[in-house]
């Protein structure tokens, strides 16, 4: 029985950041088919030397598809390899519609998102007690539309932590659909090509943000975080669960309290 098709997180850039399993799955691959504009080709020598590596940054789906296809049929092992994780903005929803019409079986490995390594690179966590507990990810609608009610403005309204994909060369209107609810002096920041060598990072606020971000030229590729946890005005704010007068399963507070 052939091996299923298996879709691998590459994580957003750094090697190193891919799941152990992702990397086995490398490995051991008899053929990949990788996004070469967003994946680096450094990720390929995890794979055995005579593997068959298809860039698909210029191809259509059905020929991507026809890749995957006919490496199956052929029995061998194939890996399509993601930027980040496959299920967030990945165009996985209709590569799996495809294998199914084919009656091809295929597995999903999780990889990591650019969002959360933009946040432990800038030594960031996106939730703090009383400051957010939520996160937002989303992006602007543009050849790809978003439903009226995700709006920027919309989403805004609750004023969570915010992690915008594939809009940053739209900034000024970010901006301005943010504004609508977040203060002006809401920080935020831009990773630009997190774990890549040319990563760069820009601290900021909903005031000056498109200013820097157009000084530095970056125009895609880039994740906008916002929201009160990028400030550094957080001090004292401690989760319950090591609190020493918090009980749970494994402690009892009022012993320790």
């Amino acid at each position: 029985m052939n091996e299923p098709v298996r879709f691998v997180g590459a994580g957003p850039g750094d090697p190193e950041l891919i799941t152990v399993k992702g990397m086995r799955l490398l490995e051991k691959a008899d053929r990949v088919v990788y996004a070469g504009s967003l994946v680096p080709k450094t990720l390929l020598s995890y794979c055995a030397k005579d593997v068959l590596a298809f860039d698909s940054a210029s191809l259509t789906l059905e020929q991507t598809h026809g890749l995957l296809r006919q490496g199956y049929e052929a029995g061998e092992s194939v890996v399509r390899l993601h930027t980040g994780d496959p299920g967030l903005y990945g165009a996985l929803h209709e590569q799996m519609e495809l294998l199914d019409r084919d009656n091809i079986p295929y597995e999903v490995v999780p990889g990591v998102t650019a969002a959360f390594a933009s946040a432990a690179a800038m030594k960031k966590v996106l939730t703090i007690p009383e400051i957010s507990q939520t996160v937002i990810l989303t992006r602007l609608g543009a050849r790809t539309p978003v439903p009226g009610k995700e709006s920027l403005e919309t989403l805004a309204s609750h004023r969570a932590t915010m992690l915008i994909y594939l809009s940053v060369q739209r900034i000024e209107e970010v901006v301005g659909q943010l504004l609508t609810h977040y203060p002006a002096d809401t920080p935020v920041m831009v990773a630009y090509r997190v774990g890549w060598p040319e990563q760069k990072f820009l601290r900021a606020t909903l005031e000056n943000i498109a200013s820097r971000v157009r000084g530095e030229q970056i125009g895609r590729q880039a994740i906008i975080l916002v929201g009160e946890v990028f400030g550094g005005g957080e001090g004292g704010k401690r989760s319950k669960l090591y609190d020493e007068s918090f009980s749970h399963q494994y402690r009892d507070g009022r012993k320790n309290g």
